[in-house]
């Protein structure tokens, strides 16, 4: 008996690759770091804009790398261990980590800023248009 889920439904055509993706992002993100997501007004003739607020404190913009592959914005940050020193306490870890956003299609990531601990990434939101298309019928006989 097969397993029925919502993207396998017969009229949802095309969406099994969307399963995948969703299971893959709960697998990729614990947690750490902590974010924002916050939408952007409309300013002028630029379109809404989101603004994804990563705290990224400790790393240096040698220690991150933001990338874009398939529908995905990945995030990674990874510190170099420094030289052995003599800790008393250690609570700040040199932590490496992954953080996965899938983009839907059209999605464009305008740029990408460190200040103040704080890793900022705009992105543009696509305007949404109705296209109506006609498909010709055949006829053979």
């Amino acid at each position: 008996m097969s397993r029925m889920t919502p993207f396998t439904h017969p009229l949802m055509l095309g969406f099994d690759a969307m399963e995948k993706t969703l299971e893959r992002m709960t697998k990729a993100n614990d947690g750490y770091p902590p974010y924002n997501i916050e939408r952007l007004a409309a300013e002028g003739t630029s379109p809404e804009r989101l603004r994804i607020t990563i705290a990224v404190a400790g790393f240096s913009e040698d220690d991150l790398d933001v990338t874009t592959a398939d529908n995905q914005l990945i995030i990674r940050g990874r510190q170099q261990e420094q030289d052995a020193k003599d800790y008393l306490y250690r609570g700040i870890a040199a932590r490496q980590f992954q953080r996965v956003f899938v983009l839907a299609d059209g999605m464009q990531v305008n740029d990408a800023r460190l200040r103040n601990g704080l890793l900022s990434i705009d992105l543009t939101r696509p305007e949404i248009s109705n296209v109506v298309k006609k498909i010709n019928i055949s006829v053979s006989q």
